[in-house]
């Protein structure tokens, strides 16, 4: 009997001094053409030495390659299925029967997502939906028997009507009382975290001038921030932009509710109107963050110190198939043929890395012309719809790819898509057109101009 109490007592010793590890996991996107298998994939995660891992689905091919792996893995409910769940118990129950059944527990599935920056959506109906969606999966979870998955949904940094200083977050007005306050308390009763999409990156690429790159970076030795209100002093934007949500919560009465940063990286490439996307920035940035969030004890932020703050690194690979700017395109980890990028180790074992980094070429404004272009290995089949979307915006958007105009060619497709890459991106860049066109475009500073035809191009 002596023998037996001893055992359960060491047994209760090493459960409950099971710590929860901040050690970030990594993003599987898969928005890619050209991209490893899941069971390579998962190969190369754990070459990465991340223990997590988060896709924007339930793919069940990658959830059967993480089948025995001891790698615990957050899955997705597609935004598009959000409203009919919301209204129905059964579709809930059905969903998870199809994702979730099938391989757990031998598949580590611990996080369920419900949708992906719903609340970033100009769609009242989807946004109002997803907290009742939220509450239907918890239920279809419990009553089907899975009982260590946490529910809760990813919220990008414009959910916040106000995030400086830190002390000043608030959620948005039109957010706050209808779906954040009933949406923390949710996760605040299942014990789950507040997902949240971190990217230093992009509010130091808003305002280069007056944020500093090294403070962005967590690279600065010099530059500090003191939040007026608090007299918290943040040596990061990083641990900035966290209190700014921790105490929005605190402000809707949730000052303790666990976040989880779903998202967070810096790109490693872009277009040429894009500042400090480069492999010297991201691999700083992100071994910075990995050290950060590995800490052992943990680090916290200046608004709650010695806190474990789980993170996902953003992300597993460059995926060519992402549209926008072409920094959507270059956050990855990893090249798709599976070389990294940079050295990385995501266990924040690693402190020094042997190789040298590029110099930044790009860390200050591009001044000059640029052009949009056919980019190099588009699909030429889907330059004519590209091609006659551009050419019906604006004013006479094509006009000199007409028959008798200076640049009209008529059997060079290819030629005249660019031009009316240019002159759509030439007229619209300042009221957010981009040189996308779903991947087929790319920037270019070569002036592709000949001979009487001039191409239209954006001075910065």
């Amino acid at each position: 009997m002596s023998l037996l109490l001893l055992l359960a007592l060491s047994l209760l010793i090493s459960v409950s001094g099971a710590k929860f590890s901040g050690r970030p996991g990594v993003n599987y996107g898969q928005l890619g053409n050209n991209l490893p298998s899941p069971a390579d994939s998962v190969n190369l995660i754990k070459s990465l030495n991340a223990k997590r891992v988060k896709l924007y689905d339930a793919n069940p091919k990658i959830l059967t390659a993480l089948n025995g792996t001891d790698i615990t893995v957050s899955v997705m409910v597609p935004n598009e299925l959000i409203v009919n769940i919301s209204k129905s118990e059964s579709l809930s129950d059905d969903w998870i029967r199809s994702n979730i059944l099938p391989f757990y527990p031998t598949t580590k599935i611990r996080y369920l997502l419900v949708g992906n920056e719903i609340l970033s959506s100009p769609d009242s109906e989807l946004k109002s939906s997803l907290v009742p969606a939220m509450r239907k999966i918890q239920r279809s979870l419990k009553s089907l028997g899975v009982k260590k998955v946490k529910v809760g949904t990813t919220l990008a940094v414009d959910v916040l009507q106000s995030s400086f200083p830190p002390s000043s977050g608030e959620f948005r007005s039109d957010i706050s009382g209808l779906v954040m306050k009933p949406m923390l308390q949710f996760l605040n009763r299942t014990k789950s975290f507040l997902f949240v999409d971190v990217y230093p990156y992009f509010a130091w690429a808003q305002d280069p001038t007056h944020v500093d790159l090294d403070y962005a970076i967590f690279e600065s030795t010099n530059v500090t921030v003191t939040d007026p209100v608090t007299n918290l002093t943040y040596h990061n934007l990083f641990d900035q932009m966290i209190d700014a949500f921790v105490f929005a919560m605190k402000r809707l009465g949730y000052p303790d509710l666990r976040i989880w940063v779903a998202e967070t990286g810096w790109p490693n490439n872009g277009d040429y109107d894009q500042i400090g996307a480069n492999i010297y920035n991201a691999a700083t940035y992100n071994r910075n963050v990995v050290k950060k969030l590995a800490a052992d004890p943990p680090v916290g932020t200046p608004a709650r110190p010695g806190k474990v703050l789980p993170a996902f690194v953003f992300a597993l690979y460059n995926e060519n198939q992402k549209t926008g700017p072409g920094t959507e395109r270059h956050f990855g980890l990893l090249h798709p043929n599976g070389t990294q990028v940079y050295g990385i180790d995501l266990s924040g074992k690693t402190t020094e890395y042997k190789e040298s980094l590029p110099a930044p070429e790009n860390n200050e404004l591009y001044k000059g012309k640029i052009w949009c272009v056919v980019a190099k290995g588009a699909n030429w089949t889907q330059l004519g719809d590209a091609l006659s979307y551009a050419c019906s915006q604006g004013n006479n958007t094509c006009d000199p790819i007409q028959r008798g105009g200076p640049c009209h060619k008529p059997d060079l497709t290819v030629l005249h898509a660019s031009y009316a890459f240019s002159s759509y991106w030439a007229q619209f860049r300042k009221t957010g057109g981009t040189c996308s066109f779903n991947g087929l475009a790319t920037q270019t500073i070569k002036d592709p101009s000949y001979g009487r035809c001039e191409f239209p191009s954006v001075t910065l």
